[in-house]
């Protein structure tokens, strides 16, 4: 993996993703919401959502982060819509895997557009910071 460190790492499609981000936006009803912050680099990400019987139906997200995190918040707002606790823990725990190395699966929601900063332990925070928040608003929702 050592030459993976030399790869680029902020790529067109990285970029491409990370600008795609929506702001945040007043939801009508908020059901939940959450504020995290990852200890490793400072980012921070606060989320609401909505549900209806358990399931995102609106999210809102404000953050503050690098290109790493914002891509990763945009892949959340583009694929949170219709899923539950179980599911977002599932994809929380796949992406996790799969930063660490210990799993080489391919990750839903396109997060394998974060390709290179796998090998970027300093960027792993921010990348999951999005996930988290989703799932800490879902449970604050309970």
């Amino acid at each position: 993996m050592a030459s993976a460190v030399k790869a680029p790492l902020y790529t067109i499609e990285v970029l491409r993703l990370a600008g795609s981000l929506p702001g945040p936006r007043e939801l009508d009803r908020v059901d939940g919401s959450a504020q995290l912050r990852s200890p490793t680099c400072g980012s921070t990400v606060q989320t609401a959502v909505t549900l209806d019987h358990g399931r995102v139906i609106e999210i809102s997200q404000e953050v503050r982060a690098c290109a790493f995190g914002q891509a990763a918040a945009a892949l959340v707002a583009n694929h949170a819509a219709g899923r539950n606790r179980q599911e977002v823990a599932a994809v929380l725990a796949a992406l996790s895997a799969w930063l660490d190395g210990s799993s080489d699966e391919a990750v839903a929601w396109g997060f394998a557009a974060l390709e290179p900063a796998r090998a970027r332990t300093a960027r792993h925070g921010a990348i999951l910071l999005p996930l988290r928040a989703l799932l800490a608003a879902i449970e604050a929702a309970a």
